[in-house]
C-alpha cells in the first residue's frame, strides 16, 4: 500500500506553489509594459467634466499686422512669407504661407487688377487661380497655386519671377475670396 500524505504536508505544497505563481507575476508585470505609467490621474478635487485633450492644441495663426487699412482686403507680408484673407469685418478668414517669386513688390496699398483662371507660369509649371496686383522693375506680381500642387522650383539663375505661389487649397481660397478690386495691402 502506498504511502499516505499527511494533509498538512499537501496544504503546505499548495502554498509554496501559489506563493511561487505569485513571485512569477510580479516579476513579469515589473518587467512588462506599463500603459498607464506617467499619465496623470484626476484627483477627487478635479472637475468631473475635465478631460485631457488627446491632440495637441495648434497654436493660433499670426495676427493680421498693424496699419494694414480696414475693411476687406488681402494682406502679404513680404518678411513673413504669409497671407491673410480678411474680411468686412476687419476678421482675418484665413491665413497661410506663400513662397515667393524673386521680385518682391514695394509696401504699399494695391488693387487686384485681374484674374486669369490658369496659365503656364514663368517657370514653366501649369498654374491657376492667378490674381495680378502690382508691377515691380517690369515684372507683374500675382498669386497663383500649381495646378498640380507643388512648391515651385528654384527659378534659373538671374529670371526674375513675380508669382507668389501657395498650396492648392489655399489658391482655391484665394480665388474665392478675390475679385476686381479687391484690396491687397503688402508689408515688409
Amino acid at each position: 500500500m502506498p504511502a499516505r500524505i499527511p494533509s498538512w504536508a499537501w496544504v503546505g505544497g499548495l502554498t509554496v506553489g501559489a506563493v511561487a505563481a505569485v513571485v512569477v507575476l510580479a516579476v513579469q508585470a515589473d518587467h512588462g509594459p506599463h500603459p498607464t505609467a506617467g499619465t496623470a490621474r484626476p484627483s477627487a478635487s478635479a472637475s468631473a467634466g475635465a478631460r485631457p485633450s488627446a491632440t495637441p492644441r495648434k497654436p493660433a495663426p499670426p495676427a493680421v499686422p498693424p496699419g494694414t487699412g480696414t475693411g476687406r482686403r488681402i494682406v502679404y507680408s513680404v518678411g513673413q512669407h504669409r497671407v491673410w484673407l480678411v474680411d468686412a469685418s476687419d476678421s482675418p478668414s484665413r491665413t497661410f504661407t506663400v513662397w515667393p517669386g524673386t521680385v518682391d513688390p514695394d509696401p504699399g496699398t494695391y488693387a487686384v487688377s485681374h484674374r486669369l483662371a490658369a496659365t503656364t507660369g514663368s517657370d514653366g509649371v501649369q498654374v491657376e487661380h492667378i490674381v495680378y496686383f502690382a508691377a515691380k522693375s517690369g515684372v507683374s506680381v500675382a498669386f497663383s497655386n500649381a495646378v498640380d500642387g507643388s512648391s515651385p522650383p528654384p527659378p534659373a539663375a538671374g529670371k526674375q519671377t513675380g508669382g507668389i505661389r501657395m498650396p492648392k487649397p489655399d489658391g482655391t481660397a484665394l480665388w474665392t475670396f478675390t475679385s476686381a478690386p479687391t484690396k491687397v495691402t503688402v508689408v515688409k
